[in-house]
C-alpha cells in the first residue's frame, strides 16, 4: 500500500466502550497504526455527532474523556496517530456547511440509517408529512458531517463496518460531486477498509447487536468491567441444548456469538475455525474459554484506562497537543477549499 495513504475514522463519545466497540473499531485502529502501511492516521472522538441526540453537557464532556482514555489504553499511541475531539477543529463544521450547500436532499432521504435513527428515538418508522415537521435536522444531515470529517483530511482509506458502507459511498459521491461542480480535483475519493470482526451481539439476546443503550447491563461487557463481572455476564449468556460446539449463527445464535467473541480476541479470522478447534467442549467449557480470553485482553486495558482517568490533566494535555496537529492539517485544507468556492478561508 502507498505510504501516502491517510486514514480517518471516528467514534461517538458513549463513555467507556463496550466489547463490540473495541472489536469492531478500536482494535482495528491499533492494528492499522502498528502495520506501518499508512503515512498518517486521524482518529476522532466525534462529539459533534453526539449532539443529534439531546445530551447533558456535563455527561457528554465526561464520556468524551472516558472514550479518549479507553482508546489510548487499547493501544492507540497519540505520538503515532492523531487522536482528537472533533469539536476542537472548527473546520469540520465549515466544510459541512459548504458540502451541504451542494448536497441534494434526495441523497439524504435515501440513507438507510435515516429511519432507524428515528426509530431509536421512538419515532414512527413510517413518517407522514406532519410528523416529519418535528424531526431534528441533525438526524437528516449527519451524513454530510461524516463526509466532511473524511474529506477535510483528504483521507484515502476509511475503516468501516458493514453498516457504514453506505455512508462511505455517500462521502465518495460527495467528493466527486464537489470536484465536478468546481472543476477541481480537491478531494480523493476515499476507499473502504472493511473491518475484519463481525458484529458482536447482545449477551442476553444474540439476535440483537451489543449496545450500551440496552437497559439490561448484563447484555454487554464494557472495558471497565471487573474480571468477576465479565465472568458472570458470560456465564449467564444464553446457549442451547445441542451437544458440541459449532458455528451456526442462524440455528445457534448464542453459541455463535460466544465463538465470534473468542475468535476476534484470539485473532482467528474465521469463527468456524475457532468452533472446530473447540468442537469437543460443552457450553460451560466454551463460556470459560471465552471469559478467559476477555479477561486476559481487557484486564490490562482497564488498568491503563483507570490510570489515565485518574490524571485528567495529563489526558487533556495529550488531547490538546493532538488537536493542534489536527487543526494544522485541517486549516491548511480548509484554506484551499474556501479559495476554491470563493470564501475568505481564514
Amino acid at each position: 500500500m502507498s505510504k501516502l495513504a491517510r486514514v480517518f475514522s471516528g467514534i461517538q463519545p458513549t463513555g467507556v466502550p463496550q466489547l463490540g466497540n473495541y472489536l469492531g473499531s478500536i482494535k482495528n485502529w491499533v492494528a492499522m497504526q502498528n502495520s506501518g502501511e499508512y503515512s498518517e492516521l486521524f482518529y476522532s472522538v466525534v462529539d459533534l455527532h453526539a449532539l443529534t441526540v439531546p445530551r447533558d453537557p456535563r455527561i457528554l464532556r465526561q464520556e468524551t474523556m472516558e472514550m479518549a482514555a479507553a482508546i489510548i489504553a487499547c493501544g492507540v499511541d497519540p505520538k503515532r496517530s492523531v487522536l482528537f475531539r472533533q469539536s476542537a477543529v472548527p473546520a469540520h463544521t465549515q466544510l459541512m456547511w459548504t458540502l451541504g450547500c451542494i448536497t441534494p436532499v434526495g441523497w439524504l432521504n435515501r440513507m438507510t440509517q435515516w429511519k432507524s435513527k428515528l426509530q431509536s428515538q421512538n419515532e414512527a418508522a413510517n413518517l407522514n408529512a406532519q410528523a416529519a415537521q418535528g424531526l431534528l435536522t441533525g438526524l437528516l444531515t449527519y451524513p454530510v458531517l461524516m463526509a466532511a470529517d473524511i474529506l477535510l483530511y483528504r483521507a484515502t482509506h476509511i475503516p468501516v463496518g458493514e453498516d457504514q458502507v453506505q455512508h462511505l459511498e455517500f462521502a465518495r459521491d460527495l467528493a466527486l460531486h464537489f470536484n465536478k461542480t468546481y472543476g477541481q480535483k480537491m478531494f480523493p475519493p476515499p476507499q473502504s477498509i472493511l473491518t475484519p470482526s463481525k458484529r458482536i451481539m447482545s449477551l442476553k439476546d444474540p439476535l440483537r447487536k451489543m449496545s450500551k443503550s440496552d437497559p439490561n447491563e448484563m447484555s454487554r461487557i464494557i472495558l471497565s468491567d471487573s474480571d468477576d463481572d465479565v465472568r458472570k455476564k458470560i456465564k449467564r449468556a444464553p446457549t442451547d441444548a445441542i451437544t458440541g460446539i459449532t458455528f451456526d449463527p442462524k440455528e445457534r445464535p448464542g453459541v455463535a456469538n460466544l465463538v465470534s467473541i473468542y475468535a476476534a480476541l484470539r485473532d482467528i479470522a474465521d469463527p468456524a475455525e475457532a468452533a472446530r478447534a473447540m468442537e469437543s467442549l460443552n457450553n460451560a467449557q466454551l463460556k470459560e474459554a471465552v471469559a478467559d480470553a476477555v479477561v486476559q485482553t481487557l484486564g490490562p486495558i482497564r488498568d491503563q484506562m483507570n490510570r489515565l482517568l485518574d490524571d485528567k490533566a495529563y489526558l487533556e494535555r495529550v488531547l490538546c497537543d493532538n488537536e493542534a496537529r489536527a487543526r494544522s492539517v485541517a486549516e491548511e485544507s480548509w484554506r484551499e477549499i474556501a479559495k476554491c468556492v470563493g470564501l475568505a478561508g481564514v
